[in-house]
């Protein structure tokens, strides 16, 4: 038994998360994980403090983030094919992946920057060593394709995936926020885990601590989009589900899978991150 949350977003998932990251880490504790991750949307802004709170608890630190990946290319800027990218969940394994990540965040930023930090298949491929991927929320590009019906599509963008992490490095992630495509999702993954050999893990989208606080989260993203919270057009979410979830509120939800919680386990038994914290790293500039 055991249960650790992979998919979490901090402050620094910018008007999107609302949970501090000292937080995360003192929640961790208290509910007795081993570990926990840090996912933040298309940045590591905060992988530092959170690296050096959990350390100081002796909760082991899981850096990631929730990379958006382009449908075509990081250079491709048209309106109507590349305003929406697909998510990806990605976690460090080591030093390797920790500075693979650094380098895909940035490329994201200087390169594929177009509405949101976008990478793309090719600077995967890339720097995809030391790196596990999940296959995110319902905004990810398979899911996107298993609940729009389309199967083989679906197929053929997780073999590129297993292409460029593995059948190892690679999970079919599910959650239930009480969302109808993502139960969806999960009935495609069952085919596609048993078609591929791969292994679900479940996670919950963690964007606010307690389940109360979702209100308070309503209005950040009014905040984010510029909505008042009596506008009934308003983005929101579906639900009232994105908190911190206990194991044994996991435990309840995906009472039929339980080897998909069990996976959060193995996967954060994959992951080993030591820094050096003792030297200072600056960067050598050459003026012209």
């Amino acid at each position: 038994m055991g249960f650790i949350h992979l998919h979490v977003h901090s402050h620094y998932s910018l008007l999107d998360g609302a949970i501090k990251v000292g937080d995360i880490v003192r929640m961790a504790v208290e509910l007795g994980m081993p570990a926990i991750a840090i996912t933040d949307h298309g940045n590591m802004f905060g992988a530092m403090e959170f690296y050096v709170e959990a350390k100081a608890t002796g909760i082991k630190p899981i850096i990631g983030c929730e990379l958006y990946v382009a449908r075509r290319s990081r250079f491709d800027r048209d309106p109507k094919l590349d305003a929406d990218p697909d998510h990806l969940i990605v976690l460090v394994m080591d030093e390797r992946g920790y500075k693979n990540l650094m380098k895909l965040t940035s490329i994201g930023h200087l390169e594929g920057y177009y509405y949101k930090p976008r990478v793309d298949k090719e600077v995967l491929s890339e720097y995809s060593d030391g790196l596990i991927a999940m296959s995110s929320c319902i905004k990810g590009e398979i899911p996107r394709l298993v609940i729009s019906g389309d199967m083989d599509k679906a197929r053929k963008a997780l073999a590129e995936y297993i292409d460029i992490f593995g059948k190892d490095r690679f999970f079919l992630e599910i959650q239930r926020h009480g969302i109808e495509e993502e139960e969806i999702a999960i009935r495609g993954y069952e085919e596609l885990s048993r078609d591929f050999g791969l292994r679900m893990i479940a996670t919950n989208d963690v964007h606010y601590l307690l389940r109360e606080h979702s209100r308070a989260h309503e209005i950040l993203l009014c905040i984010q989009t510029q909505t008042t919270i009596s506008d009934p057009g308003r983005f929101r979410f579906k639900t009232d589900q994105f908190h911190f979830r206990t194991e044994e509120e996991m435990r309840e939800v995906f009472r039929d899978l339980p080897e998909a919680l069990d996976a959060t386990l193995d996967v954060a038994e994959m992951c080993d991150l030591e820094l050096d914290l003792s030297k200072v790293y600056l960067p050598e500039y050459r003026p012209p």
